[in-house]
């Protein structure tokens, strides 16, 4: 039998793009001819992942995994070509083992994941091997993992039952009862971001610059909204003057205020009744003016569960059931092909390629 050498080895992977122990045992079997071993490889499905790998993978699964003691929580995205291989068993098991040894040994980069070794494997060749076996182009394209900081810390997540979106959510609580009994409420709470896809946390994120351009988006939609409002015949939506509760400063809401007293007293409304209307009419204006905040950030909007209440009003009500305090402290929500070019198939085109 001819000597296998590493360069030999070596040549094999690159040319065909299988693992360093299948290349080897193709080698073996061959007695050295890399050629032969090449069509070895091709008759086993093993020599298909270098090819695959030029082609766009934008559909398959947002995995999510949570410790049973909730202080650990790991989202995955991971691409494959179509939607028909994101349903099958091979795949489904591949993202959770994924996700999982992400989360076991504390896999920060993609870098480092390609690096580690998993089933025994190095990664590439471990997915690679997944490649030829599942028959499409599978990539791992992002992932983040939370933790805990100490046990009155919790996190918990929710992916939707098709796989195409998923969140991850971490709490600090004031004691560590009551970050046992807010898990239940972060689930919920990522099941409302999952449907209402806010971008950020808090309004606090929101650039000012953002917030002004936003604003005469908004504002320029309401008005040809109102526009044909008017051609129908219909009631006219009211034009805000803010967008955001950064914008809404002491000076302004004092303003507010001073406003609203004047028309109850125009009113002839008693002022001994004024303080049971102002805080409803005031809390109308925020909600009014704090639009984008509804739009972007997960605790400025209404809950998906009960409407009246916004996402941080119902985490204070919980938390003041509870006797302390819950501070939603991060969140990362994953969209399956976010930012990816959608691949178009042509099916002419694809049959005129294999026959060539």
């Amino acid at each position: 039998m001819a000597e296998i050498s590493s360069n030999l080895i070596k040549e094999l992977r690159e040319r065909s793009g299988a693992g360093m122990m299948d290349c080897k045992n193709a080698l073996a079997q061959t007695d050295g001819d890399i050629e032969a071993a090449i069509n070895f490889l091709h008759e086993k499905g093993l020599g298909k992942a270098a090819k695959k790998a030029d082609r766009l993978a934008s559909e398959g699964l947002i995995s999510i995994e949570i410790s049973n003691n909730f202080q650990v929580a790991t989202i995955s995205e991971i691409n494959s070509e179509t939607d028909f291989v994101a349903k099958n068993e091979k795949f489904i098991n591949l993202t959770k083992n994924v996700t999982s040894h992400i989360q076991t040994n504390n896999i920060l980069h993609v870098e480092s994941l390609q690096e580690s070794a998993i089933e025994g494997k190095n990664f590439t060749e471990y997915l690679n091997s997944q490649i030829a076996t599942i028959g499409e182009n599978l990539v791992v394209r992002r992932f983040v993992t939370i933790r805990a900081n100490d046990d009155t810390s919790i996190v918990n997540g929710y992916v939707h039952s098709n796989g195409r979106v998923g969140v991850i959510l971490g709490a600090k609580c004031s004691s560590k009862e009551i970050a046992v009994k807010a898990a239940d409420l972060l689930k919920n709470i990522a099941m409302h971001a999952a449907a209402m896809k806010p971008v950020y946390l808090s309004y606090k994120e929101l650039a000012p610059d953002f917030i002004e351009k936003e604003l005469v988006a908004f504002k320029a939609n309401l008005e040809k909204e109102n526009e044909e409002a008017r051609r129908l015949k219909k009631l006219e939506k009211k034009i805000p003057l803010y967008g955001s509760k950064a914008q809404l400063s002491d000076e302004v809401l004092s303003g507010v205020k001073a406003e609203l007293e004047a028309e109850l007293k125009a009113q002839g409304k008693p002022e001994k009744i004024w303080d049971r209307i102002i805080p409803g009419q005031l809390e109308r204006f925020i909600a009014d003016n704090t639009q984008l905040d509804q739009q972007y950030a997960l605790l400025s909007q209404f809950y998906v569960m009960d409407d009246s209440k916004t996402v941080g009003q119902i985490i204070k009500n919980r938390a003041d059931e509870l006797g302390g305090s819950i501070e939603l402290v991060e969140y990362v929500r994953f969209e399956l092909g976010e930012g990816l070019e959608k691949k178009v198939d042509d099916f002419a085109a694809e049959v005129a390629a294999q026959l060539n």
